[in-house]
């Protein structure tokens, strides 16, 4: 098996592996995996959408490192999406230099 350049396994922290082992185990039963963590279905819900918007953020064709840092804090919800959204914005507008640097 060819092992791609840029892994999208490789992006994610062990919490996110052990959740996706699960779900494969569990057949893709959110129910099962709701109970499984003891948690209800909406939150499991939440877990794996951001879980997906993880992946594809390594699988977008940005390659700007401060831009998918920050698009990657907003996922993990260190900062709210609103913020990303003024910090990518006010980034590409000083052409791609913090602070005017």
């Amino acid at each position: 098996m060819n092992k791609e350049i840029n892994n999208w396994l490789d992006y994610l922290e062990q919490e996110d592996l052990n959740f996706v082992k699960q779900f494969v185990l569990s057949s893709g039963s959110l129910k099962e995996m709701a109970t499984i963590y003891g948690v209800t279905y909406p939150t499991l819900r939440i877990k794996l959408d951001k879980l997906i918007q993880k992946i594809r953020l390594t699988e977008s064709n940005e390659t700007d490192n401060y831009i998918l840092l920050i698009k990657k804090l907003a996922i993990e919800d260190k900062i709210d999406f609103d913020a990303a959204k003024l910090l990518i914005n006010s980034y590409r507008k000083e052409g791609g230099k913090v602070n005017g640097k």
